[in-house]
């Protein structure tokens, strides 16, 4: 799907998940030890196919800061113009008033309540679909949330995976976004201990790994499950795991 390797590619690794992985081993240590499918989370995209190559569609993926999931729906078969995000389990339902002109790239406010309290976000994409963003946002209690996103396509499903990571006595939010359609995945993750966010994509191969861009197995993907525990050169456990929301 050229909109999410286009998103991905502008990515960077991050330095300190850069040091839990490039040093570990060549394969991951751990075997997922049980299933999980998530109920409520599409088998088929939504997206259709006459907003494959359009600013209107569907654009799905993760919210870190806490930990949350974002679906966008511009006028994807109807007029409407939406959002939802569910940040810590609560659902926000958003809304914009920004019309689509066709042949222009598309910037939008949103506008919702979380909690009691107003919420706005403001999202971008570029022509054809490229690189969606949230260029900014305004969540009480949440400041420095960033956000991954990826256009869907009609035969393109984006899911939206919510995980932890432990490391070197250090945990945090580690939130991922896969199109296995195109077998490329992204992340955004938040440290515990700092408060220090990042983002970075890999590859995902034909066994359901998770491949980092040293070329180094990160997790396995199993159903909706998603771990993975390694070891690196310094003795040092990574272990990931996480769950499908959306």
């Amino acid at each position: 799907m050229k909109n999410f390797k286009n998103q991905m590619a502008l990515l960077i690794f991050p330095s300190l998940l850069l040091g839990m992985f490039m040093t570990s081993c060549s394969k991951d240590d751990g075997t997922p030890a049980v299933s999980y499918t998530c109920a409520t989370c599409k088998t088929t995209p939504d997206a259709l196919v006459v907003n494959d190559a359009n600013v209107k569609g569907v654009y799905k993926g993760v919210v870190v800061g806490s930990t949350g999931t974002i679906a966008i729906n511009i006028q994807n078969g109807n007029n409407t113009i939406t959002a939802t995000m569910v940040l810590d389990g609560v659902s926000v339902a958003f809304t914009s008033n920004v019309a689509v002109v066709d042949g222009q790239t598309y910037v939008a406010p949103f506008t919702g309540t979380f909690n009691g309290s107003a919420i706005s976000m403001t999202f971008s994409v570029g022509l054809g679909g490229a690189n969606p963003t949230i260029t900014s946002s305004s969540i009480p209690g949440h400041p420095n949330t960033i956000f991954l996103l990826s256009k869907e396509t009609s035969n393109s499903l984006i899911e939206a995976f919510q995980g932890t990571y432990t490391y070197d006595g250090q945990t945090g939010v580690f939130n991922i976004v896969i199109a296995r359609s195109v077998s490329k995945w992204g992340y955004a993750e938040k440290n515990n201990q700092t408060g220090a966010t990042s983002s970075g994509s890999g590859t995902l191969n034909a066994s359901g790994q998770l491949i980092d861009k040293d070329s180094k197995i990160v997790a396995t993907i199993t159903s909706d499950l998603i771990q993975g525990s390694s070891t690196n050169s310094s003795g040092k456990k990574v272990v990931i795991d996480g769950k499908r929301t959306l």
